[in-house]
C-alpha cells in the first residue's frame, strides 16, 4: 500500500497520472497504489496531512488535525469520509490524528473500470461547523480526492488470498455466467433429497443458491417460479407459484402454506416450501419447475424488484424475509417493476448436471445477472393412484 506523507505537493500530477511526466507515458505497477490530492489545503507543513492505504477490501485514510499545516487543529466531527459523509472509525479529542476505515464499495465511492486498473474513487472533505459567533468564519471548507488504483492483471496480496475484493460489475464482465442452482432438500434441509417422488399433502423444499466465489458478496432472489408439464417454461398449461419479483403468492391460497424460510442460511442461498400439487386432469402426475433467479449487491437494500415475500394468513399481511415492509406492498397490487422489460425468455438453454439453465446475453446490462434453473421431472402422486409408476429416464 502507498502511505504518501514523505511526497511533496509537486508530485502531485505524477501520481496522478501514475506514469513518468517527462516520458509522458503511463508506468505499470503491480501492486496497489493510492494518489491524493491536497491542492486545496495548502498546507503549509512539509508533509501531507492525509495519508491513504489500499488494501486488498477496503481504504483506510489517515487524517492529520493539522489539516492546513498552521498549528490550529481542526474538529473531528466536521471531517467525513465519501458522498455518503461517513465519520471517522478512530478519533480522539486529545490526539492529533483521525482515522476512516471503509470498504472499497462504501460511503459512496465509485469505481472506473480502465484496461490495465480498476480505480475506486472517495474524497475526504472537511466541512467546518461555526463556532462562536455564527457571523463570522476562520476557516475554509475543503475536499481532497483520493483514489486507489488495483491493476487487474495481478494478484493484489503476497500470500495467495483470494481476491474477494474484486467489484461486482468487473468481475461479470471478465465472467459472463454466475453457477445458480435449485435443489430439493429433505425436511430439516440438512441435505439434498434422494427421490423425486412425492404424494399430495408432502412440502417440497427448495433451495436456491449461487456461487459467489470470487466475487463480492451478493444476495439470491428467486425472481419467479413456474411449474409445466414439460421442461418448457412457456408451455401451457402452467401455474407461477412465485411472481412478480419475488411474491410467493402461492401461500396465499386457502390450502397452502407455501413460504420463504427466514432467516436465511447465507445470503447467496435462499430456501422456500411449497405444498405439493399437480395438474387437474393430469394422468402423467409430471411437473417440471422453472425458477428464476438473480443476484444483487448484498449491501444493496432490498426493494420491488429484488425481494423475497411470503403471506402471512394470521396478520393477512406480506412480510419480507429482509428489508422493510413496503417492499412487499406491491404484491398485494400484483404490480411490481412491470414496466421493466422483460429479459427472461431471450437466451438459450445451456444443460449441466441435468439441469437446464438458460443464460443471458452478455451485453445485458452487467449489474443484473441471472438465469432460469429447470428441476424434474417431479413426480406427485395421490392416495388414489393404485400404483407408483416408475419415472420416465431423463437420458
Amino acid at each position: 500500500a502507498y502511505t504518501p506523507w514523505g511526497f511533496l505537493r509537486g508530485e502531485a500530477d505524477l501520481w496522478r497520472y501514475g506514469g513518468d511526466p517527462s516520458l509522458g507515458q503511463p508506468r505499470a505497477f503491480s501492486q496497489p497504489w493510492a494518489w491524493v490530492d491536497v491542492s486545496q489545503l495548502q498546507a503549509a507543513a512539509p508533509l501531507h496531512p492525509v495519508a491513504v492505504q489500499c488494501q486488498e477490501a477496503q481504504v483506510v485514510v489517515t487524517v492529520h488535525r493539522d489539516l492546513f499545516g498552521t498549528g490550529r487543529l481542526v474538529k473531528a466531527m466536521d471531517l467525513t469520509l465519501g458522498s455518503a459523509a461517513c465519520p471517522p472509525a478512530v478519533w480522539s479529542g486529545a490526539e492529533s490524528m483521525v482515522t476512516f476505515v471503509a470498504g472499497l464499495h462504501e460511503c459512496g465511492s465509485t469505481l472506473k473500470v480502465t484496461p490495465d486498473a480498476l480505480v475506486y474513487h472517495t474524497s475526504l472533505n472537511y466541512k467546518p461547523v461555526p463556532a462562536g459567533n455564527p457571523v463570522i468564519v476562520r476557516t475554509s471548507p475543503a475536499v481532497v480526492d483520493i483514489e486507489c488504483h488495483y491493476p487487474r492483471r495481478d494478484n493484489v496480496s503476497s500470500n495467495g488470498v483470494k481476491p474477494t475484493w474484486v467489484p461486482f460489475h468487473s468481475t461479470l464482465s471478465s465472467e459472463e455466467k454466475l453457477p445458480f442452482s435449485l435443489r430439493l432438500m429433505n425436511d430439516d434441509w440438512s441435505a439434498k433429497r434422494g427421490s423425486t417422488i412425492f404424494q399430495l399433502g408432502d412440502v417440497l423444499h427448495f433451495q436456491a443458491g449461487v456461487n459467489t466465489e470470487n466475487h463480492a458478496p451478493l444476495r439470491l432472489f428467486v425472481d419467479n417460479c413456474v411449474a409445466t408439464l414439460t421442461p418448457d417454461r412457456s408451455s401451457s398449461p402452467q401455474y407461477a407459484f412465485i411472481d412478480f419479483s419475488g411474491c410467493l403468492v402461492d401461500g396465499q391460497l386457502d390450502d397452502a402454506t407455501s413460504t420463504f424460510i427466514s432467516p436465511r442460511p447465507r445470503q447467496d442461498v435462499l430456501q422456500f416450501a411449497v405444498d405439493a400439487f399437480k395438474f387437474a386432469g393430469d394422468s402423467s402426475n409430471l411437473i417440471y419447475i422453472t425458477c428464476h433467479l438473480k443476484v444483487s449487491l448484498a449491501d444493496q437494500a432490498p426493494d420491488p424488484l429484488n425481494k423475497a415475500c411470503s403471506f402471512n394468513k394470521a396478520s393477512n399481511l406480506w412480510a419480507p424475509v429482509e428489508g422493510t415492509q413496503d417492499v412487499c406492498s406491491c404484491c398485494e397490487m400484483r404490480r411490481c417493476g412491470l414496466a421493466r422489460p422483460s429479459r427472461r425468455l431471450h437466451a438459450p438453454f445451456r444443460w449441466q448436471e441435468g439441469r437446464a439453465r438458460r443464460e443471458l446475453p452478455s451485453q445485458l446490462d452487467p449489474l443484473v445477472k441471472e438465469a432460469d434453473v429447470v428441476v424434474g421431472p417431479l413426480f406427485i402422486h395421490s392416495w388414489q393412484d393404485h400404483q407408483v409408476r416408475r419415472m420416465p429416464s431423463q437420458g
